[in-house]
């Protein structure tokens, strides 16, 4: 078994809820998650977190949302309101494709961000890894034509890849 994944077995329940929350900020989710202990190997805790995330509504989807800095943002910008540390560490790597951005395309982001959350009330949600700024900008560009509850349903299958991915980086810590 992995050592990470048998320290989570062996945890106080606070210290389980807390390692899952760094990866989806869903508080719910989390609980759900650290209840299931123990879980024996990378593959049932990965199926696990996607099936309880299908049994999530849209108060757990909005609520992991909030734990996201906007894209493109720097560091001086808003951080996400309930972020912990590691959640914020692994956002930045995750955007680290904006970094490298041209200023119109920083610019776009911030326009689009702005009219995103307008629009939708929530943040611009995207399982940034590997991508550029510029993807993702053409992203948030196509994404501000759908409707609130296609939009919705989209950023809540971003989360999940998401938490997924924050997960293997969980376990390989």
């Amino acid at each position: 078994m992995n050592a990470v994944l048998t320290a989570w077995n062996a945890a106080d329940e606070a210290t389980a809820f807390a390692q899952m929350l760094a990866c989806c900020g869903a508080q719910r989710w989390a609980r759900s998650m650290a209840d299931l202990r123990p879980i024996q190997n990378q593959e049932e805790l990965l199926a696990a977190a996607d099936r309880i995330w299908a049994t999530m509504e849209e108060p757990d989807w909005l609520e992991a949302f909030a734990c996201h800095p906007r894209i493109g943002q720097s560091a001086g910008e808003r951080r996400a309101a309930q972020a912990g540390a590691q959640s914020a560490a692994w956002s930045a790597q995750e955007q680290s494709g904006a970094g490298l951005a041209a200023q119109r395309v920083l610019e776009g982001l911030a326009r689009g961000n702005a009219e995103y959350e307008q629009r939708f009330g929530f943040t611009y949600i995207v399982c940034a890894t590997g991508k550029s700024a510029e993807e993702m900008l053409a992203i948030l560009n196509r994404r501000l034509q759908s409707d609130r509850a296609t939009e919705l349903r989209e950023a809540a299958e971003q989360q999940r890849q998401i938490t997924q991915i924050r997960l293997r980086k969980w376990m390989a810590a």
